[in-house]
């Protein structure tokens, strides 16, 4: 539910901003942008932290092998991506790249929250429960989505 509180705050907060002037943030897509990068530094730095890192660690599905390198690699892209999005769109492209690569991270990371609502494998993994988490999940990558085709 973190990632959700942060999506919405800083989004409000940028767009706030942009009311006051600050171009970047001018447009829905724009405060978007600032609101999804804020929430995957957030979720990209759970990789690395020991104890929550322990908990994705514990969610990643047994099919996958090397599950802390998965981890690692998720994370490492989930920060890049974030820092894809704080481009501004005249600067190039990367803006809308991250935002598609960030989208089809969700998609594919997806299994992991599904295979997390099964069981409770860690003190410290997440556990929202399925019927929460997918409509969640849903809404973020409606919000990545949104900024790649608004940008």
């Amino acid at each position: 539910m973190a990632p959700f509180v942060v999506l919405v705050a800083v989004t409000l907060a940028a767009r706030a901003m942009g009311a006051w002037g600050l171009e970047y943030t001018a447009t829905w897509p724009g405060a978007l942008a600032i609101g999804l990068a804020a929430m995957f530094v957030v979720t990209g730095l759970a990789h690395f932290g020991t104890t929550r890192r322990a908990g994705l660690i514990a969610i990643v599905p047994p099919s996958l092998p090397a599950p802390a390198h998965v981890v690692t690699v998720t994370g490492v892209l989930e920060l890049a991506g974030a820092a894809c999005l704080l481009v501004p769109p005249a600067v190039g492209p990367l803006r809308v790249l991250g935002a598609w690569a960030l989208a089809s991270l969700l998609v594919a990371m997806f299994p992991a929250n599904v295979y997390a609502s099964r069981a409770r494998r860690s003190p410290h993994a997440p556990h929202t429960p399925l019927r929460l988490r997918a409509p969640l999940q849903a809404l973020f990558v409606l919000a990545a989505l949104t900024v790649a085709l608004a940008t």
